[in-house]
Protein backbone atom coordinates (compact mmCIF):
# COMPACT_ATOMS: atom_id res chain seq x y z
CA UNK A 1 0.00 0.00 0.00
CA UNK A 2 1.21 3.59 -1.17
CA UNK A 3 1.89 5.90 2.25
CA UNK A 4 -0.70 8.64 2.20
CA UNK A 5 -1.19 11.74 0.19
CA UNK A 6 -1.75 13.57 3.15
CA UNK A 7 -1.64 14.87 7.00
CA UNK A 8 -3.90 16.02 9.76
CA UNK A 9 -3.57 18.95 11.48
CA UNK A 10 -4.24 18.40 15.34
CA UNK A 11 -7.01 21.02 16.62
CA UNK A 12 -5.44 23.25 18.94
CA UNK A 13 -6.35 22.31 22.78
CA UNK A 14 -8.01 25.38 23.61
CA UNK A 15 -11.19 26.60 22.80
CA UNK A 16 -11.37 29.34 20.14
CA UNK A 17 -11.56 33.25 21.41
CA UNK A 18 -14.74 34.32 19.87
CA UNK A 19 -15.05 37.95 19.59
CA UNK A 20 -17.46 40.17 17.87
CA UNK A 21 -16.48 41.36 14.13
CA UNK A 22 -15.64 44.58 13.04
CA UNK A 23 -18.82 45.05 10.73
CA UNK A 24 -19.44 47.01 7.52
CA UNK A 25 -20.93 49.85 8.51
CA UNK A 26 -17.91 52.25 8.26
CA UNK A 27 -14.36 52.03 7.44
CA UNK A 28 -12.51 52.24 10.83
CA UNK A 29 -9.61 54.81 10.90
CA UNK A 30 -7.48 52.26 12.85
CA UNK A 31 -8.16 49.36 10.20
CA UNK A 32 -6.68 48.43 7.17
CA UNK A 33 -8.42 48.33 3.68
CA UNK A 34 -7.72 47.98 0.19
CA UNK A 35 -7.15 45.37 -2.96
CA UNK A 36 -4.46 42.40 -2.85
CA UNK A 37 -3.54 41.97 -7.16
CA UNK A 38 -2.48 38.43 -7.08
CA UNK A 39 -0.67 36.24 -9.82
CA UNK A 40 -1.13 32.70 -9.54
CA UNK A 41 1.15 30.02 -11.45
CA UNK A 42 -0.20 26.70 -12.08
CA UNK A 43 2.84 24.33 -10.58
CA UNK A 44 0.80 20.69 -11.04
CA UNK A 45 -2.40 20.73 -13.71
CA UNK A 46 -5.74 22.18 -12.38
CA UNK A 47 -8.97 20.52 -12.85
CA UNK A 48 -12.25 22.37 -11.38
CA UNK A 49 -15.11 21.03 -12.59
CA UNK A 50 -18.10 22.57 -13.62
CA UNK A 51 -20.13 18.78 -14.24
CA UNK A 52 -21.05 19.24 -18.04
CA UNK A 53 -19.19 17.30 -20.57
CA UNK A 54 -18.71 18.71 -24.02
CA UNK A 55 -16.66 17.93 -27.19
CA UNK A 56 -13.22 18.19 -27.26
CA UNK A 57 -13.06 20.28 -30.37
CA UNK A 58 -15.77 22.61 -28.90
CA UNK A 59 -13.50 23.78 -26.35
CA UNK A 60 -9.88 23.54 -27.94
CA UNK A 61 -8.54 20.30 -26.60
CA UNK A 62 -7.43 18.33 -29.36
CA UNK A 63 -7.69 14.02 -29.23
CA UNK A 64 -10.42 13.87 -26.99
CA UNK A 65 -13.27 13.13 -28.14
CA UNK A 66 -15.39 14.58 -24.99
CA UNK A 67 -14.44 15.72 -21.29
CA UNK A 68 -16.05 17.47 -18.64
CA UNK A 69 -15.24 20.94 -18.56
CA UNK A 70 -13.84 23.91 -16.12
CA UNK A 71 -15.58 27.38 -16.00
CA UNK A 72 -14.24 29.11 -19.21
CA UNK A 73 -15.27 33.61 -20.00
CA UNK A 74 -17.14 34.48 -23.23
CA UNK A 75 -13.78 34.28 -25.09
CA UNK A 76 -12.66 31.30 -24.13
CA UNK A 77 -10.20 31.96 -20.88
CA UNK A 78 -10.16 29.24 -18.38
CA UNK A 79 -11.60 31.09 -14.63
CA UNK A 80 -11.41 29.31 -11.29
CA UNK A 81 -14.05 30.46 -9.42
CA UNK A 82 -13.45 33.28 -6.64
CA UNK A 83 -15.42 30.74 -4.02
CA UNK A 84 -12.91 27.73 -4.97
CA UNK A 85 -10.15 30.22 -3.90
CA UNK A 86 -11.72 31.42 -0.75
CA UNK A 87 -12.44 27.58 0.54
CA UNK A 88 -8.90 26.63 -0.40
CA UNK A 89 -7.44 29.81 1.95
CA UNK A 90 -9.99 29.44 4.26
CA UNK A 91 -9.11 26.21 5.32
CA UNK A 92 -5.65 27.29 5.62
CA UNK A 93 -6.27 30.20 7.53
CA UNK A 94 -8.75 28.19 10.15
CA UNK A 95 -5.79 25.05 10.13
CA UNK A 96 -3.56 28.10 11.58
CA UNK A 97 -5.88 30.01 13.55
CA UNK A 98 -7.52 29.04 16.69
CA UNK A 99 -10.52 28.85 14.74
CA UNK A 100 -13.82 26.38 13.91
CA UNK A 101 -14.65 24.32 11.52
CA UNK A 102 -16.29 26.37 8.56
CA UNK A 103 -19.18 23.57 7.80
CA UNK A 104 -19.53 20.53 9.04
CA UNK A 105 -22.18 17.20 7.99
CA UNK A 106 -24.81 16.16 10.69
CA UNK A 107 -23.00 12.30 10.00
CA UNK A 108 -20.06 13.59 11.62
CA UNK A 109 -21.59 16.10 14.36
CA UNK A 110 -21.21 13.99 17.41
CA UNK A 111 -17.32 12.70 16.55
CA UNK A 112 -16.37 16.66 15.96
CA UNK A 113 -14.78 18.73 18.85
CA UNK A 114 -18.00 21.18 20.22
CA UNK A 115 -16.08 24.20 20.62
CA UNK A 116 -14.78 23.32 16.39
CA UNK A 117 -18.94 23.44 15.66
CA UNK A 118 -19.83 26.22 13.14
CA UNK A 119 -20.17 29.73 14.23
CA UNK A 120 -23.78 30.41 14.98
CA UNK A 121 -23.96 33.35 16.62
CA UNK A 122 -22.54 36.53 14.72
CA UNK A 123 -21.62 38.08 17.91
CA UNK A 124 -19.40 36.07 18.92
CA UNK A 125 -16.95 34.79 15.61
CA UNK A 126 -13.94 32.56 15.80
CA UNK A 127 -10.74 34.46 14.11
CA UNK A 128 -11.37 32.91 10.55
CA UNK A 129 -15.29 33.16 11.00
CA UNK A 130 -14.57 37.20 11.27
CA UNK A 131 -12.89 37.16 7.99
CA UNK A 132 -14.09 34.86 5.77
CA UNK A 133 -17.91 35.06 7.00
CA UNK A 134 -20.53 32.96 9.01
CA UNK A 135 -23.77 32.04 9.32
CA UNK A 136 -25.68 35.27 8.38
CA UNK A 137 -22.14 37.40 8.30
CA UNK A 138 -20.62 38.26 5.42
CA UNK A 139 -16.81 38.32 6.35
CA UNK A 140 -14.54 41.33 5.78
CA UNK A 141 -12.92 39.97 2.71
CA UNK A 142 -14.53 39.62 -1.25
CA UNK A 143 -12.46 37.00 -4.01
CA UNK A 144 -12.53 37.80 -7.75
CA UNK A 145 -12.77 34.97 -10.13
CA UNK A 146 -8.99 34.37 -11.50
CA UNK A 147 -8.78 34.59 -15.37
CA UNK A 148 -6.12 32.97 -17.59
CA UNK A 149 -3.83 35.46 -19.14
CA UNK A 150 -4.26 33.63 -22.42
CA UNK A 151 -6.86 31.70 -24.01
CA UNK A 152 -6.36 27.81 -24.57
CA UNK A 153 -6.69 24.53 -22.17
CA UNK A 154 -5.10 21.07 -21.76
CA UNK A 155 -6.64 17.83 -21.05
CA UNK A 156 -6.00 15.13 -19.21
CA UNK A 157 -7.37 12.13 -17.34
CA UNK A 158 -7.71 11.84 -14.20
CA UNK A 159 -7.15 8.42 -12.26
CA UNK A 160 -10.50 7.21 -10.69
CA UNK A 161 -10.76 8.07 -6.76
CA UNK A 162 -12.89 7.08 -4.21
CA UNK A 163 -14.94 9.14 -1.80
CA UNK A 164 -13.35 9.95 1.76
CA UNK A 165 -13.98 6.68 4.16
CA UNK A 166 -13.22 8.28 7.16
CA UNK A 167 -15.44 5.59 9.13
CA UNK A 168 -12.88 2.77 8.06
CA UNK A 169 -9.84 4.94 9.13
CA UNK A 170 -8.54 4.94 12.32
CA UNK A 171 -6.54 7.75 11.96
CA UNK A 172 -9.29 10.29 11.60
CA UNK A 173 -10.48 10.39 15.29
CA UNK A 174 -8.76 10.04 18.74
CA UNK A 175 -8.26 6.45 20.71
CA UNK A 176 -9.41 7.97 23.63
CA UNK A 177 -13.15 9.46 22.90
CA UNK A 178 -13.40 8.78 19.30
CA UNK A 179 -13.47 12.35 17.84
CA UNK A 180 -12.15 13.94 15.25
CA UNK A 181 -8.15 14.45 15.36
CA UNK A 182 -7.99 17.63 13.20
CA UNK A 183 -7.82 19.25 9.22
CA UNK A 184 -6.92 17.02 6.76
CA UNK A 185 -4.86 18.40 3.86
CA UNK A 186 -3.24 16.78 0.70
CA UNK A 187 0.44 17.04 -0.18
CA UNK A 188 2.21 18.74 -3.00
CA UNK A 189 3.55 17.04 -5.65
CA UNK A 190 6.44 17.06 -7.96
CA UNK A 191 3.39 16.44 -10.63
CA UNK A 192 -0.04 15.41 -11.47
CA UNK A 193 -0.55 11.59 -11.79
CA UNK A 194 -2.99 11.00 -15.16
CA UNK A 195 -4.37 7.64 -15.73
CA UNK A 196 -5.32 7.78 -19.58
CA UNK A 197 -6.58 3.92 -19.55
CA UNK A 198 -9.20 4.09 -17.07
CA UNK A 199 -9.44 7.54 -15.60
CA UNK A 200 -12.45 10.97 -16.58
CA UNK A 201 -11.05 13.07 -19.24
CA UNK A 202 -11.12 15.96 -18.00
CA UNK A 203 -10.13 19.90 -19.35
CA UNK A 204 -7.58 21.36 -17.30
CA UNK A 205 -4.86 24.13 -16.71
CA UNK A 206 -2.27 23.14 -17.91
CA UNK A 207 1.33 23.32 -16.06
CA UNK A 208 2.80 26.91 -16.17
CA UNK A 209 -0.88 28.44 -17.20
CA UNK A 210 -1.10 32.09 -15.36
CA UNK A 211 -4.20 33.58 -13.98
CA UNK A 212 -4.91 36.88 -12.72
CA UNK A 213 -7.33 37.69 -9.72
CA UNK A 214 -8.05 40.53 -6.96
CA UNK A 215 -8.98 40.07 -3.02
CA UNK A 216 -10.39 43.33 -1.65
CA UNK A 217 -10.46 43.76 2.49
CA UNK A 218 -11.45 46.01 4.53
CA UNK A 219 -11.79 46.22 8.31
CA UNK A 220 -8.58 43.72 8.93
CA UNK A 221 -6.05 44.39 11.79
CA UNK A 222 -2.50 43.93 10.90
CA UNK A 223 -2.55 40.48 12.40
CA UNK A 224 -5.50 39.03 10.19
CA UNK A 225 -4.06 40.85 6.98
CA UNK A 226 -0.36 39.07 8.22
CA UNK A 227 -2.40 35.85 8.72
CA UNK A 228 -3.83 36.17 5.04
CA UNK A 229 -0.64 37.29 3.74
CA UNK A 230 0.96 34.12 5.18
CA UNK A 231 -1.39 31.81 4.22
CA UNK A 232 -0.81 33.46 0.67
CA UNK A 233 3.09 32.13 0.81
CA UNK A 234 4.16 35.35 1.04
CA UNK A 235 6.13 34.76 4.65
CA UNK A 236 9.35 33.93 3.48
CA UNK A 237 10.11 31.83 6.38
CA UNK A 238 6.98 29.69 5.58
CA UNK A 239 6.71 29.57 1.96
CA UNK A 240 3.12 27.55 0.93
CA UNK A 241 1.59 26.39 -2.12
CA UNK A 242 -2.32 26.69 -2.52
CA UNK A 243 -4.13 23.51 -3.58
CA UNK A 244 -7.81 23.99 -5.30
CA UNK A 245 -9.46 21.69 -7.61
CA UNK A 246 -10.20 17.86 -7.95
CA UNK A 247 -7.28 15.37 -8.09
CA UNK A 248 -5.61 17.00 -5.00
CA UNK A 249 -4.74 13.23 -3.70
CA UNK A 250 -2.80 12.52 -7.15
CA UNK A 251 -0.91 15.98 -7.02
CA UNK A 252 -3.40 18.23 -9.07
CA UNK A 253 -4.26 21.22 -8.17
CA UNK A 254 -1.04 23.51 -6.94
CA UNK A 255 -0.37 27.28 -7.45
CA UNK A 256 1.97 29.63 -6.75
CA UNK A 257 0.58 32.70 -5.74
CA UNK A 258 2.82 36.05 -6.56
CA UNK A 259 1.56 39.48 -4.55
CA UNK A 260 1.95 41.42 -7.60
CA UNK A 261 0.88 45.24 -5.55
CA UNK A 262 -1.22 46.51 -3.17
CA UNK A 263 -3.54 49.33 -3.42
CA UNK A 264 -4.90 51.19 -0.61
CA UNK A 265 -7.15 54.09 -0.19
CA UNK A 266 -5.02 56.87 0.44
CA UNK A 267 -8.06 58.99 1.95
CA UNK A 268 -11.46 57.67 2.86
CA UNK A 269 -12.82 60.73 3.13
CA UNK A 270 -12.01 61.75 -0.49
CA UNK A 271 -12.85 58.06 -1.38
CA UNK A 272 -16.62 58.70 -1.03
CA UNK A 273 -17.44 62.01 -0.66
CA UNK A 274 -16.27 62.64 -4.48
CA UNK A 275 -17.31 61.51 -7.95
CA UNK A 276 -14.16 60.89 -9.22
CA UNK A 277 -12.40 58.72 -6.42
CA UNK A 278 -8.74 59.91 -5.64
CA UNK A 279 -5.57 57.65 -6.68
CA UNK A 280 -5.15 55.17 -4.65
CA UNK A 281 -1.95 54.26 -2.95
CA UNK A 282 -0.19 51.71 -4.42
CA UNK A 283 2.78 49.48 -2.85
CA UNK A 284 4.96 47.64 -5.26
CA UNK A 285 8.25 46.79 -4.64
CA UNK A 286 10.54 47.60 -1.64
CA UNK A 287 7.66 49.54 -0.10
CA UNK A 288 5.30 46.74 -0.94
CA UNK A 289 7.68 44.37 0.78
CA UNK A 290 8.09 46.17 3.79
CA UNK A 291 4.47 46.70 4.05
CA UNK A 292 3.94 42.74 3.90
CA UNK A 293 7.24 41.97 6.67
CA UNK A 294 5.48 44.25 8.93
CA UNK A 295 2.05 42.88 8.74
CA UNK A 296 3.67 39.38 8.89
CA UNK A 297 5.38 40.56 11.90
CA UNK A 298 1.97 41.49 13.64
CA UNK A 299 0.74 38.54 12.91
CA UNK A 300 3.36 36.46 15.84
CA UNK A 301 1.13 35.64 18.41
CA UNK A 302 -1.83 35.28 16.42
CA UNK A 303 -1.04 32.51 14.79
CA UNK A 304 -0.20 29.10 16.04
CA UNK A 305 3.36 28.33 15.61
CA UNK A 306 3.42 25.15 15.52
CA UNK A 307 -0.26 24.30 12.98
CA UNK A 308 1.91 27.00 11.10
CA UNK A 309 5.28 24.83 10.87
CA UNK A 310 3.02 21.81 10.03
CA UNK A 311 0.75 23.60 7.36
CA UNK A 312 4.02 24.79 5.42
CA UNK A 313 5.75 21.72 5.26
CA UNK A 314 2.35 19.66 3.79
CA UNK A 315 2.21 22.46 1.51
CA UNK A 316 5.83 23.24 1.08
CA UNK A 317 6.81 24.26 -2.98
CA UNK A 318 10.50 23.33 -2.71
CA UNK A 319 9.79 19.52 -0.48
CA UNK A 320 7.70 18.19 -3.41
CA UNK A 321 6.79 14.44 -3.01
CA UNK A 322 5.62 11.43 -5.80
CA UNK A 323 1.86 11.35 -5.79
CA UNK A 324 0.96 7.72 -5.05
CA UNK A 325 -0.01 5.84 -8.10
CA UNK A 326 -1.59 2.55 -6.31
CA UNK A 327 -3.86 2.27 -3.38
CA UNK A 328 -3.27 4.38 -0.60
Amino acid sequence: MSPKPYELIPFPTQPPKLERPAGHAQFHPDRLHGTLFLTLTVQTAVHISTGHLALGSDVGVKGIPVLKTMTTTPNGRLKIQGSSLKGAIRAMYEAITNSTLAVMTSRYRNRIPPERHPCRNKEQLCPASRVFGALNWQGLVEFRDAIATSAGSGGGSLPPLYRPRPDQCKAYFQKENGRVIGRKFYYTHRNALQDSSRGTPTQQAIQNTVFKTQIHFKNLTPAELGTLLTVLGQDPKHSMLLKVGGGKPVGLGSLQVTLDKIERPGNLKDRYSRYDPPEADTLEGKRLQAFVQEQIGAAQGYILPEQLKRLAAILSPTALREPPTGVY
